[in-house]
Parts: structure tokens; C-alpha cells; sequence
């Protein structure tokens, strides 16, 4: 009989010890799938900021937008016109100078493209455009405010 009690508890010992290991290897199970899911989920928003940089429509154009004309509000005036259009003004200011005849659009990368519809949207022709590639410009565009502010489609509305 003695030989069974011994038998018995050594059952029970080995029983607590599985039951031990089993609820370890749950544990573990989860904490893997979990480190999975995150993976997945890691995998698919970089997947998402890849397409945002392929699809420019996605993306907002950043300019900044530069009084060349010396005359007072008129870059404000732009800059909220732009905002209307889904122009993001990222800098308003003064250019060095305020004897700028004609507004001038500056693509400050590769991406002409941003300075065409800017452009368009203020009522400039392409001509108006030159392209200056700065790395260090962490912006799209520089529009600088000529004395032909005028002519642009957003200050002949508000002077109507």
C-alpha cells in the first residue's frame, strides 16, 4: 500500500508540473501572436505611407508665401485663399526685397508639379515658375508676391 501512496503523489506532482508547462506554452503562444499582429499591422501602415508619397492627391502642397511687393495684407490675403484650397502655408513673410515687378513661384524640389498647381490656382502662368532644388527647403514651393498682386485671382475677388 505504501508503494501506491508514493505512486499516487508522484502522479500528482507530474500532473501540477504538466499543467505548469501547459499554461507556459499558452502564455507563450499568445505573447508570439501578439508580436505577430504587430508585425501585420507594422507591415500594412508602412505600406500606406509608401502609397501617400506615390499618390500626390493624398499629400498637401507646403508653401510659403513671401511679400515682394511692400504692400500690407496682401500676402495674408493669399495665404488665406491658399488655406481655402488645400494649400498648406507652412511660412508667411517678407521677401529681401519689396521692388519684385511680377509674383514668382519656386519649386523647392523635384516635384514641379506642386509649383504648376499652386499656380493654377492663383491664376499664374507657367512661365511664372522657376525650379530651385534645395534639399534643405523642407518645403514644395516659395511664392514671392509681386506688385502684379492685382492680377491674381484671389485679390481680384477680395477687391470686388
Amino acid at each position: 500500500m505504501r508503494e501506491k501512496k508514493i505512486s499516487t503523489n508522484k502522479i500528482k506532482e507530474d500532473h501540477s508540473k504538466n499543467i505548469l508547462l501547459n499554461v507556459s506554452i499558452l502564455i507563450l503562444i499568445l505573447i508570439n501572436a501578439i508580436l505577430a499582429y504587430s508585425v501585420v499591422k507594422t507591415i500594412s501602415f508602412n505600406d500606406a505611407e509608401d502609397s501617400l508619397l506615390v499618390d500626390s492627391t493624398k499629400a498637401r502642397i507646403q508653401v510659403e508665401v513671401l511679400n515682394g511687393c511692400g504692400v500690407s495684407g496682401v500676402a495674408e490675403k493669399l495665404t488665406d485663399y491658399l488655406r481655402t484650397n488645400n494649400i498648406d502655408v507652412v511660412n508667411l513673410g517678407n521677401y529681401r526685397s519689396f521692388e519684385i515687378e511680377n509674383s514668382i513661384i519656386i519649386g523647392r524640389n523635384e516635384k514641379i508639379r506642386n509649383a504648376e498647381i499652386v499656380a493654377a490656382i492663383v491664376g499664374l502662368d507657367n512661365k511664372s515658375i522657376i525650379q530651385q532644388i534645395n534639399p534643405d527647403y523642407l518645403l514644395d514651393v516659395t511664392f514671392i508676391l509681386g506688385k502684379d498682386y492685382r492680377d491674381l485671382i484671389p485679390l481680384k475677388k477680395r477687391q470686388n
